[in-house]
Formats: structure tokens, C-alpha cells, sequence
């Protein structure tokens, strides 16, 4: 046994309930998530005799991803710690640090966007819904990977921190240098194609301590070490459960329902195939013979009784009605659990920002705290991750440590700064209302108001709006005007004075010469 695949046994005994349970769940919504043992792509996965489930997590799916990820809005803000702010003498500094922070959010957005996160996150979504599990993994390529229960090992301490994290991937032996082909070859003969490659991470005295394995030998120049915010896995729970190292997820909490509709489905289904089949009985002694009712072509005109036949037919009927109303109860119990009866989206393209706003509110009532849970677990490592990654390459100016911190937004504040401009917007109706217009003149710091309203809809202000310089020298030229204007008559009546005087010395001095 060697280091790397004694931790993966080691650990591997807890993660084997959870990956069963996860193989029942998946059997019931999408098998294809976690196949049976032993299944390969050639492999035929079970299919289940009502769609519900499936339909249900890939809705549910769906509308996780567009409120954890919405489009073309930040999920995160950065803001700076309350101490600063009440040491901060300047306003128009406050401001200006305000829109500088959405101009990097939207960079940073612009660099999510780019590692095509979305495809990804969608299957962990569907991942965590059936299994409560999975693993998020940053390649040194800038992309990201996604693993299920069935590829990680993870172990917790007591507190829910993150000690051991063992990852296992088949890789060609072709694609191996030529030191690890030895190895291979020592461990299985020439003959193996495939092997399996171990990346663990441990904690440390200062961070993570990461390596590769295959098959004992440790990969040469794959030892490094994170800090913290550093370490580019994000392991991911849909439900945290106090002294397990994993999560449980939606499907198990009503997987009794799934399996209760899976039966009745297939009753129901297999009795409807026996009462659709036409069998026609002739009585044996009546004048009428089964030759000539199957032998008469239609509309023929043949001898016989009526009497004499019958069609065969299930009398199961009112059977029948008790399984139907049976399941439709549990089709809307499920169909609540799963966010299938209602809908605030309209079919198209084109999603709006209220129609998101109320998709949300409709998520955060019916599942209650998972978005505290994804937003530590999820979305805070994201945003440090990428944050973290632009530093480094100098995409991003460096900030100041102990000052700026991100924040992040979930739940019906997961549209960013757009919940900002809303509560801009009441609160300068509520002044206008309850002091009138003139308040607004007298208090309202006009030029932080169209900053942070720029800020919020996300618009460059270069060219838009007027600097202070920009209003000095106005007010400054206005004042001239006006100066002007009050002098205009005196200044005229003295003008015109010293030109006449000017004209009278110029014809003396010409008669002089003369």
C-alpha cells in the first residue's frame, strides 16, 4: 500500500454510504450522474417510468444557476470595513472608492464569464441536488473542472474545517513520462492502458500541502503548497449536517415520494398496456364461429347472434382511480419540493431583473437556509479564487489588506448593485415625500447621488457626468456673466467716453502736422 491510496482507503469507507445513497437517488432522476458499479459508457442505466424527478432537478437546477450566477450582474460586492468608513472624512472620496470597486467588479465578472464557469456550475447544481456532494477544481489552465462524489475522499476535524482532500482520475499510461511508465510497469505489467492518479491535499502549519501520486511514486514537480483562500478545490454541500464530512441532498429528503411514485407509475402503466389490448370471446356452443368474425373484412355482412360475442375488459376501473389520485398527490408534493408548480418567468430569451428578483424570493421560501450554506461554501472561495488569480497576473490593482473585503450578495440581494439603485431610488421618493423637494436641494449631496446611481447601473462616468473642476469653472464663468450683466450700462457710457477722447487727440495731432 502507498501513502496516497492508503489515505483513499482510508477515507473511502465513509464516502461508500453516501455514494449508494446517491445511486438510488440518481436512479429515480438522472441515472446517468451516478451509474450503477461497474457501469460503462456501453452500459444500459436504468430507466425510470416517470420523468418527474428529472424534471424536477433540472429545473431546480436552472434557477439556482441564474440566481447564484445572475447574468451580467455581479453576485459579490467589495466594500470597505466600517471602521474605515467612519474614519473617512471626505464624501466625494467614499464615492469615488464606490465606483472604482464596481468598475473591478465588473473585471472581475468579465474573468468568470471568460473560464466558462456556467456549464459547470449547472452540473454541480444537478450533482448537489442528487447527492449533496461535489467538488469544484481550478486548473492551472484557468478553467474549471468539475468531479462528483464518486472521483474525491474529503475528511473534516470537528470544527468543519477541511483536513485531508484525496482526488482519484484514470489517465492513459501513453500520456505518463517515462519514469511513471516504469513505475506503472513494476506495479501492473506492460499490458495496463489505464492508471489511476492520486492528488491529495493535507492541511499544514500554514496552509495546504499538495502532491501527485501514481502508483506509489510521487510525480516529479507536483508538490506545492496554498494558503486558504488560495487552494483552487471548492468542495461543495447542499445540506450540512453537524459531524459528517458530507452532505445530503434534496432528492434524499423525498426520495420516499419518488419511490412511492415510481411504483404507482408502473402499476399503472403496466395495467393500462393489459386494458388496452382488443380480445374479442365467442361462445363456444352459439351459432356464431370465430372464423367468420376473423375472416369477414370490414363492413361485411356474415351470419351470427350477437349475443354470441363479448370483448374482454378489465373491470379494475374504480382500482385504477385510487392508485391515479394516489399519485397525483404525491406528483404535487414533489412538484412544490422542486419549484414546478409555479413559474415567474416568461418563455423567451430575455430574462428581466424583476422576473429574476421574484424567482429568488420564490427560492428563498421554499429552501430556506441552502443559500447561506452555497454562499460560504460557493460563492465566497469563487470570488477569492479569481480574485486571488487577477492579482497575480496584474489584471487587478492590488487592495489595501484590512481595508476592502468582499461581500458577498445571495438570495433576493444576489442582484448585486441593482438592489442598490432600488433603495437610492425609495429613499430619494421618501425624502421628496416626507420634506418635500426643497429637502433635497438643502441635504442631498447631488454630485455622491448620480456616482453611486452610476455605480449601480454600472455606467462609466467619464464624459457623463461633470467633475468638480468641471462645475468651478462654470460657476466661476456664470459669476463673470452676471458681474457683467449688473455693470453692463456704466462700462458701456465709460467705453464710449475714452473712445471719443481717443478720436479727438488723434484730428489735433493731425492738424498739428498739417
Amino acid at each position: 500500500m502507498y501513502p496516497a491510496k492508503q489515505l483513499w482507503n482510508r477515507l473511502d469507507g465513509g464516502r461508500t454510504s453516501y455514494v449508494d445513497r446517491a445511486r438510488r437517488c440518481a436512479e429515480l432522476t438522472l441515472p446517468f450522474t451516478y451509474p450503477p458499479d461497474g457501469a460503462g459508457p456501453v452500459t444500459a442505466l436504468p430507466t425510470p417510468y416517470n420523468s418527474l424527478g428529472a424534471r424536477g432537478v433540472n429545473n431546480l437546477a436552472a434557477k439556482l444557476l441564474l440566481s447564484l450566477l445572475p447574468p451580467n450582474t455581479p453576485f459579490f460586492r467589495f466594500t470597505l470595513n466600517r471602521e474605515t468608513v467612519r474614519q473617512a472624512q471626505a464624501t466625494q472620496l467614499l464615492n469615488e472608492l464606490d465606483y472604482a470597486f464596481s468598475e473591478m467588479e465588473k473585471e472581475m465578472m468579465d474573468e468568470i464569464e471568460g473560464m466558462r464557469l456556467r456549464p459547470v456550475l449547472y452540473e454541480a447544481m444537478r450533482h448537489l441536488l442528487i447527492s449533496g456532494n461535489g467538488l469544484l477544481e481550478l486548473t492551472p489552465k484557468g478553467k474549471w473542472k468539475f468531479r462528483g462524489l464518486e472521483s474525491f475522499v474529503v475528511e473534516r476535524d470537528s470544527s468543519d474545517n477541511l483536513l485531508t482532500l484525496v482526488t482519484k482520475e484514470c489517465v492513459s499510461t501513453d500520456a505518463l513520462p517515462q519514469d511513471l511508465k516504469d513505475a506503472v510497469y513494476m506495479e501492473h505489467g506492460d499490458g495496463e492502458r489505464e492508471v489511476d492518479v492520486f492528488t491529495v491535499v493535507q492541511r499544514g502549519a500554514s496552509g495546504f500541502d499538495s502532491w501527485q501520486e501514481v502508483c506509489g511514486k510521487e510525480v516529479e514537480g507536483s508538490r506545492t503548497s496554498y494558503k486558504d483562500e488560495d487552494l483552487p478545490y471548492i468542495i461543495l454541500r447542499w445540506n450540512r449536517v453537524s459531524g459528517e464530512d458530507y452532505g445530503r441532498g434534496l432528492v434524499e429528503e423525498y426520495l420516499g415520494d419518488l419511490m412511492s411514485l415510481e411504483s404507482l407509475t408502473r402499476s399503472i402503466v403496466e395495467a393500462s398496456l393489459a386494458a388496452s389490448r382488443m380480445l374479442f370471446l365467442v361462445n363456444p356452443n352459439g351459432l356464431t364461429s370465430a372464423r367468420t368474425l376473423q375472416d369477414a373484412p370490414n363492413g361485411a355482412i356474415r351470419d351470427g347472434v350477437a349475443e354470441d360475442v363479448s370483448v374482454l375488459q378489465v373491470e379494475k376501473y374504480q382500482d385504477f382511480r385510487v392508485a391515479l389520485e394516489t399519485m397525483n398527490g404525491i406528483k404535487e408534493r414533489i412538484g412544490f419540493a422542486f419549484l414546478l408548480n409555479t413559474s415567474v418567468q416568461r418563455p423567451g430569451e430575455r430574462v428581466t431583473a424583476t422576473e429574476i428578483r421574484a424567482m429568488i424570493s420564490e427560492l428563498e421560501a421554499s429552501l430556506g437556509g441552502v443559500f447561506a450554506t452555497l454562499s460560504e461554501e460557493l460563492s465566497l472561495p469563487l470570488v477569492n479564487l479569481v480574485l486571488t488569480s487577477m492579482l497575480k497576473r496584474k489584471k487587478l490593482r492590488k487592495l489595501p489588506k484590512g481595508i476592502v473585503r468582499p461581500i458577498i450578495v445571495t438570495g433576493l440581494d444576489a442582484l448585486g448593485r441593482g438592489q442598490d439603485l432600488q433603495k437610492l431610488d425609495f429613499f430619494l421618493a421618501g425624502i421628496r415625500d416626507s420634506l418635500g423637494p426643497q429637502a433635497i436641494a438643502q441635504y442631498l449631496d447631488v454630485q455622491g447621488y448620480l456616482t453611486r446611481r452610476a455605480s449601480s447601473l454600472g455606467l462609466d462616468l467619464n464624459g457623463l457626468v461633470k467633475s468638480q473642476e468641471q462645475l468651478q469653472a462654470e460657476q466661476q464663468q456664470m459669476q463673470q456673466m452676471a458681474m457683467m450683466e449688473k455693470l453692463g450700462p456704466s462700462v458701456v457710457q465709460g467705453g464710449a467716453k475714452l473712445m471719443a477722447q481717443g478720436m479727438d487727440q488723434q484730428g489735433q495731432g493731425a492738424m498739428v502736422n498739417a
